[in-house]
């Protein structure tokens, strides 16, 4: 059975594209070393939309306006400029009344995108510059660490990685905080205060890496303006002993947080990258793996929800869980000691 993976690698090679949403100018070059909120393209991008319709304003059929036509798609256009013009001994033109881009042009009208400025795309991650994609943007390649968190806020920023907890399960109080930290990406454990994250943007910190956060802190965890990304979830949770260990051997490194929302759709999710020397590109990681014994496992559902284990036997058939629902199923090994069957539907492997 095949199972989501959680990337939690000590070192591994990631490929990102990162691309405008409308052609634009790439301002980066081939193996150039970029840092996460470094612009490597730009474009200008309008707000509102203008709909001209030519075939009415000539009055013939959408085939024949086309034909008139003397702009195409993605074409920069100025006050003025003719949009189409007949044929014959007394040619009509139709003009473009504002600047703008030609969004689309076709079935006798032309669409176009005026207003707006400059939009500006960011390199997201650490890393080189491994292809140009032209008007568009760039792949960015980061070797290092990687680990995916459950919730982010959407921010991204890079500082040092400095410790406030030496247990996975310690609580984030607001006087943990002073300005020692002040610029700092910190690594902690639960945060169940507003003050905590109030605090944090006095000071105020590149980023906070947090094991778990009341769920009642969302909406001002939202409006910070530094990078959250919380690893195992919402209530008081401890953080995931794989997560735990490889945050705590990496402390004091640069560590950039890529808080984007976690999307299924598109598989992006909160990340946190800390880049790393390699004598020789390590492996890519891999989204989806099959369940195998000796694996890291994460608990998806309560009564063990986070909590890393390892993966001993995969159970022949269906196995009639205590709902009595029979589904496939392995037993697995908790942190603690304690082996219990799981469903596969509720474990993710972390790796």
């Amino acid at each position: 059975m095949l199972a989501p993976v959680t990337h939690i690698l000590p070192l591994t090679t990631l490929r990102r594209e990162r691309l405008l949403p409308v052609p634009g100018r790439v301002v980066v070059r081939l193996d150039q070393k970029v840092n996460p909120v470094d612009v490597i393209a730009e474009a200008v991008m309008g707000t509102e939309h203008v709909l001209y319709d030519v075939a009415r304003a000539f009055g013939v059929r959408p085939e024949a306006a086309d034909k008139m036509m003397r702009v195409s798609n993605n074409e920069t256009v100025q006050r003025g400029q003719v949009i189409a013009q007949s044929a014959g001994l007394i040619p009509r033109t139709f003009r473009a009344d504002r600047d703008g881009r030609v969004v689309a042009a076709g079935g006798g009208q032309v669409l176009l995108e005026v207003g707006g400025g400059t939009v500006e795309l960011y390199a997201g991650l650490p890393g080189v510059v491994t292809r140009i994609i032209p008007e568009r943007g760039a792949e960015i390649t980061f070797i290092g660490a990687l680990l995916q968190g459950v919730w982010g806020n959407g921010r991204v920023d890079t500082g040092l990685m400095l410790p406030l907890l030496s247990q996975p399960d310690e609580v984030l109080k607001p006087g943990r905080l002073d300005v020692s930290l002040r610029g700092s990406v910190l690594l902690a454990g639960h945060c169940g205060e507003a003050a905590v994250l109030q605090a944090a943007a006095e000071l105020p910190v590149r980023g906070l890496i947090l094991a778990s956060m009341s769920p009642a802190l969302i909406p001002l965890a939202l409006q910070m303006r530094y990078p959250i990304v919380v690893m195992d979830g919402f209530g008081r949770q401890a953080m995931n002993a794989v997560a735990f260990k490889l945050l705590a051997t990496n402390v004091k490194r640069e560590t950039t947080l890529c808080a984007e929302p976690y999307d299924r759709h598109t598989g992006t999710r909160p990340e946190i990258l800390i880049p790393l020397p390699a004598g020789q590109s390590p492996a890519p990681p891999r989204d989806i793996e099959a369940f195998a014994p000796n694996q890291r496992v994460r608990l998806c559902r309560a009564p063990h929800l986070g909590e890393a284990a390892t993966l001993l036997t995969l159970l022949p058939g269906l196995t009639t869980m205590p709902s009595g629902i029979r589904v496939p199923a392995a037993e697995v090994k908790l942190e603690s000691g304690e082996q219990i069957v799981v469903p596969l539907a509720n474990l993710e492997i972390l790796g």
